[in-house]
């Protein structure tokens, strides 16, 4: 008797823990959905904080503008190099320009762009907020009357779905001109023609669904890092965590979205 009577506590434990885990589920969804439609709600509605947002912009963007330069500049460079062998293996070395064009403008140059803005500025919202919260000056914020949502998560949201599609686009270029370093350095291959080769199989669709995807990458990260950063708390432990369920989340939805969109083009091909 004991031995069923342990069996059904545990089984029942477990059912609880379950029943917990969907209902917590569920909870964080519905408080994640709220605090987008807040956004929408509040960043479109006088008085906007235009001054923070460029500081802003400039903290996610020219902030990063190293760290993009050279991984961009590394991605053109290393596909370009690991490419050649398979297609020299068919004599198609002189699609190198094409594919390479076709690669990094339809997914590397907006998906690094993103990964590497969820690790860096994902993190430095999510952490900063955290803090803000943790110190309880978010709190005094709202006892003085001002709007800390307006200020501290719409300015941020903002400035990385801004600023993300530029760094994406200068991604792309310096990701062709490490591609063109390897090409010339192999084949004596000008710019202008690696250019004109470059653009040949590139569709008006390919830029757009670049554009778009660097638009939904860039809220994402933003409104994830905000979301973690204004909701935290247990002190400094809460700021860790805040700082890193910002990474993880933003680059988990990023790879979501890539799939998604990816799919989404492909209709309109």
């Amino acid at each position: 008797m004991d031995t069923a009577e342990n069996t059904t506590v545990a089984i029942r434990k477990k059912n609880s823990k379950l029943k917990q885990s969907v209902l917590d589920f569920f909870v964080s969804l519905y408080n994640i959905n709220q605090f987008i439609l807040r956004f929408f709600k509040e960043a479109f509605v006088p008085p906007f904080e235009l001054k923070e947002v460029m500081r802003q912009c400039y903290e996610v963007g020219v902030r990063s503008f190293t760290l993009i330069s050279v991984t961009g500049f590394i991605v053109g460079l290393i596909f370009t190099k690991q490419s050649r062998p398979s297609l020299s293996q068919f004599g198609a070395e002189s699609w190198l320009p094409s594919l390479v064009s076709i690669a990094i403008m339809r997914a590397l140059a907006p998906l690094v762009t993103a990964l590497i803005a969820s690790g860096k500025v994902g993190s430095s919202i999510g952490a900063e907020l955290g803090s803000m919260r943790v110190t309880e000056q978010i709190d005094a914020m709202e006892v003085s009357g001002t709007k800390p949502f307006k200020y501290l998560v719409c300015t941020r949201v903002l400035a990385t779905t801004i600023t993300i599609p530029i760094l994406a686009t200068y991604t792309g270029f310096v990701g062709l001109v490490g591609g063109y370093l390897n090409v010339s350095m192999n084949e004596g291959t000008s710019w202008t023609a690696f250019m004109e080769q470059v653009f040949e199989p590139l569709a008006f669709t390919d830029f757009v669904a670049s554009l778009v995807k660097s638009i939904v990458f860039g809220f994402t990260i933003g409104i994830v890092g905000c979301y973690q950063g204004y909701n935290s708390n247990k002190g400094t432990e809460g700021v860790g965590k805040a700082a890193n369920g910002a990474v993880v989340t933003a680059m988990f939805l990023v790879f979501i979205e890539e799939i998604i969109i990816v799919q989404m083009t492909g209709w309109f091909r």
